[in-house]
């Protein structure tokens, strides 16, 4: 038996898609754990993703939600892209709270997909819930058809 991991599927897409993923990049987004389905990215809140209000922007955490539902719903390595999102705020962040991103698939289908995010803070705090709409788009992310 070999020592070496095997590299699951959807490691081995989520992996591809870093690669090339500036913004997660320049944000400080890891992966923390992702499987067939779903995925979990962690981020920690800057002192440039603060709005006039000293609270971490809405769009920081879209960011992060999005990534996370990226990252899920490519994660069976064929290539699929967002069609419709949206997110309910609950609680803001600050500077220096560490956010966590957990998406699941809630349904998979041959072409579509709808699949659900919860960012929580490091207390375990529910600060926002975010919907995806995916839509594969007919190839792998490998390029082989």
């Amino acid at each position: 038996m070999s020592s070496q991991t095997t590299i699951t599927l959807a490691q081995q897409s989520a992996d591809i898609m870093y690669r090339d993923d500036a913004c997660a990049k320049a944000m400080g987004m890891v992966i923390e754990q992702v499987s067939e389905g779903a995925t979990q990215l962690s981020m920690t809140v800057t002192s440039h993703m603060l709005n006039g209000h000293k609270t971490c922007h809405g769009g920081q955490l879209f960011s992060l939600a999005d990534t996370a539902f990226a990252y899920a719903c490519n994660s069976h390595g064929l290539a699929a892209v967002a069609s419709s999102c949206s997110i309910d705020f609950i609680r803001p962040a600050y500077e220096g709270d560490t956010l966590t991103a957990v998406a699941n698939v809630k349904h998979q289908g041959k072409r579509t997909g709808l699949y659900e995010v919860e960012i929580v803070n490091q207390q375990g705090k529910t600060l926002a819930w975010f919907y995806g709409r995916a839509h594969r788009l007919g190839h792998r992310l490998t390029g082989e058809e």
